[in-house]
């Protein structure tokens, strides 16, 4: 790209701006200053002109893109379509004008993209656009399509595309729900069923700044969770299925029956953690392992991403080219290099629909597409390219997919090992033409190096992400990953590759029990790493403010290639200090006032649970980064109680009110600095009050002990309106009855912190 700008006929730029500075008058200035300005000077010129070189704009462009889905979510309002559409238009346009001012052309060029990310979000919202249960129902009459089947340690879980649905007090037609169901009773996917169930509103944030799965369960269009009750029955459909209906059912099929053959030889977790490597279905994982492989840094490999893409084409494609290679006179008269690459390619495309293209999967397979197609069309591959457009084609599809763990993490991995080979990380050891590098290479000194600098690489990019969404470390990640990933690589996944090539043939049985083998061998590594002292790596939850500027230092260390790009190791410095800073919270209260947790002297969160759900105190102790589970019986040991409510002191004294009677509240306002109850609040109350109306209208509420009294952040800010908000609480639609816990104490259905799929 051009460097300079013409501006009145003159070529300038930034740094020589700076240069002009300089050159002023010196006004008594030492001589030293001087010479510094201009050498500084001189540096940016160079600098930066290394940064404007041709191709280096197009990295820049999804993040940018990015930036606008980014602002649509940041939003207290639905954007219109006409002002976004508008708006992306009118900043293409001015891109156009301004392509002969090249520092013009760059500045309109990053904005039109950011504003094509905010109308793409927008049109993506629109097009998904859908019910939303608002009240919780019960007894509803529902037919419809299996869509989606999966199965978990205590129930399993299906979506239904909703044919009809019935209920006495329905205030939402729905489109699709998700329900938890007995095991082994989910019907596969494509079946035509009836049933009853009890639905839910789509859980909203139990804390502000918590994730928000009614957002996500909205951009699947699923209007309400449950759980179905009584016998699910298969029915004859009353009209033919559509194509992708079919499409889900054919290989929903055909995961179960490869998840059927691979557990038959391999019961347990080791049956279940394979299947996850080939089918993508992970939600038989027992949780004691599931937890093992996360807190020992190897959770990555239970997802599909670049790393089993990579294996599945690069075997392909060596295996093929290399059947290819013996017969001399292809070899000889034909590209069988190239015939090579598009089998490689049609097996990665096989592997990304068996394994459910979850986002990073299909991150992956793009940029592995890119590769191999520019192997057929003799053109080499630019890395940093791959990866901007991998980034655009999901951020294109699913737009959504950029306030996901899943999107973050994946893509600051791969970003960061992208950005460290560019570099120049010794990946290879040099020197190998000695007797010394020669056999450092022969006993595997290379590979040894690059495992460790990748999962160094990896786990740092990584880090600020899981610390926000998971609240949680991998300190001994590097171990784990080097004990782990050689087995998998040269065991699990060539042995699973070859099992699934010859399952037709029936000779897959001694394949899948190899493969558990080397999969024993890693969940051995996922526990005792799991188990070493300080395994478990807990921080305290923070805003989104550290998350952004710590995105933005990655980005710019890995896309720059000057030393300018340092300046993100200042950013990320500082979204550190950021972190280390955060006060938390002194006192939660969940939407609908179900649960309520106070800080008290000794600085650790007592809670008391007015409901049956359990995922606001998970939630709250993950944030609070305290290791308790909410099953502790000690948890709510600092409130005292009587029928008519209970009370709690925070750190400084101060008194905290549960109100469960009317006859409390004149004490209580008196005496208590905030009074939280489900009831309508008197007006005269002297304390700070959350009451039925103001936690319908806020939703989950978080207080901040300050001099002068209380900071209420609100996860539902005042006049907050997308499709997907609602209030989830204790209020029912007129005419229903009395409030009630709507939760089921023995069927779960509330999410778990797993439903968000954390990648690498």
């Amino acid at each position: 790209m051009a460097e300079r700008e013409r501006t009145g006929g003159r070529a300038t730029t930034w740094p020589e701006a700076i240069a002009a500075w300089a050159r002023r008058p010196a006004g008594g200035s030492p001589w030293w200053l001087q010479d510094f300005a201009h050498a500084f000077a001189e540096r940016l010129r160079n600098w930066s002109a290394a940064e404007c070189g041709p191709g280096r704009l197009m990295p820049w462009l999804p993040v940018a893109f990015g930036f606008g889905i980014v602002l649509y979510f940041t939003a207290d309002r639905e954007p219109a379509i006409w002002a976004t559409l508008g708006l992306a238009v009118s900043c293409a346009a001015t891109a156009v004008m301004s392509r002969a001012r090249s520092v013009g052309f760059v500045v309109a060029l990053v904005i039109a993209a950011a504003g094509a990310g905010l109308a793409a979000t927008t049109l993506r919202s629109a097009y998904v656009a859908h019910p939303v249960l608002r009240y919780p129902a019960f007894s509803v009459d529902i037919t419809g399509w299996i869509e989606v089947r999966e199965e978990r340690e205590r129930t399993d879980r299906i979506v239904v595309r909703v044919h009809t649905i019935q209920a006495e007090r329905l205030d939402a037609v729905l489109e699709r729900v998700r329900l938890s169901v007995r095991k082994r009773t989910a019907p596969p996917v494509g079946s035509f069923v009836s049933l009853k169930a009890r639905l839910n509103p789509p859980l909203q944030p139990v804390r502000p700044g918590g994730y928000d799965f009614a957002r996500d369960l909205y951009f699947q269009r699923i209007g309400a969770f449950g759980f179905a009750f009584g016998e699910i029955k298969r029915m004859p459909p009353p009209y033919p299925s559509g194509f992708w209906l079919r499409y889900a059912a054919f290989f929903a099929s055909l995961r179960d029956t490869i998840d059927a053959r691979i557990r038959a030889d391999l019961p347990g977790d080791a049956g279940a953690i394979a299947s996850a490597l080939i089918t993508g279905k992970r939600d038989a994982i027992s949780t004691p392992v599931n937890d093992a492989m996360f807190i020992s840094g190897l959770g990555h490999i239970l997802s599909i991403s670049g790393y089993h893409m990579a294996i599945v084409a690069g075997v392909v494609f060596f295996v093929v080219r290399g059947l290819l290679a013996l017969g001399p006179a292809l070899a000889l008269g034909y590209p069988i290099k190239k015939w090579a690459a598009f089998a490689a390619l049609f097996a990665a495309g096989f592997y990304l629909l068996l394994s459910g293209s979850e986002v990073a999967t299909q991150r992956s397979f793009v940029m592995t597409a890119i590769v191999l197609i520019g192997v057929m069309v003799d053109r080499s591959a630019l890395t940093l390219r791959n990866l901007a457009l991998a980034a655009f084609a999901v951020l294109l599809l699913a737009p959504e997919a950029v306030v996901h763990p899943s999107f973050q993490m994946s893509f600051a991995a791969t970003l960061a090992l992208v950005a460290a080979y560019q570099h120049g990380l010794p990946w290879t050891i040099r020197g190998a033409d000695t007797s010394v590098g020669a056999r450092i290479v022969l006993w595997g000194g290379r590979e040894i190096v690059s495992l460790i600098l990748a999962s160094m690489v990896a786990g740092l990019a990584t880090t600020l992400y899981a610390g926000y969404h998971f609240h949680r470390l991998a300190p001994y990640g590097v171990l784990a990953n080097l004990l782990a990933m050689p087995i998998v690589s040269v065991w699990v996944m060539p042995a699973g590759l070859l099992a699934l090539a010859v399952l037709p043939l029936g000779f897959d049985g001694p394949l899948w029990r190899l493969m558990g083998l080397g999969v024993e061998w890693m969940v051995a590594v996922a526990l005792w790493v799991a188990n070493l002292p300080g395994a478990v790596g807990r921080i305290h939850a923070f805003g989104t403010g550290p998350l952004l500027l710590g995105t933005a230092g990655l980005i710019v260390i890995c896309l720059l290639r000057s030393p300018l790009r340092w300046c993100g190791a200042g950013l990320i410095g500082l979204a550190i200090v950021m972190v280390l800073r955060t006060a938390p919270p002194d006192v939660f209260v969940a939407p609908g006032a179900e649960a309520v947790a106070v800080r008290t002297a000794g600085d650790r969160l007592a809670i008391f649970k007015l409901g049956n759900d359990m995922f606001a105190m998970r939630e709250w102790l993950a944030a609070d980064a305290d290791a308790r589970p909410p099953s502790d019986p000690t948890l709510a040991n600092a409130f005292l109680c009587d029928e008519d409510g209970c009370i709690a002191k925070l750190t400084d004294g101060a008194l905290v009110s549960v109100v469960l009677s009317p006859e409390a509240f004149e004490e209580d306002c008196r005496r208590a600095a905030v009074v939280i109850t489900r009831r309508s609040a008197p007006p005269d109350c002297a304390a700070m009050m959350i009451d039925r109306k103001i936690s319908q209208q806020t939703g989950a509420l978080a207080l901040q002990r300050t001099s002068t009294g209380f900071t209420l952040v609100r996860a539902r800010p005042a006049g907050y309106d997308r499709p997907w908000a609602h209030i989830r609480g204790s209020d029912t639609p007129a005419g229903s009855g009395p409030s009630r816990n709507f939760q089921s104490p023995s069927r779960d259905a509330t999410p778990r912190q797993d439903d968000l799929r954390p990648d690498d």
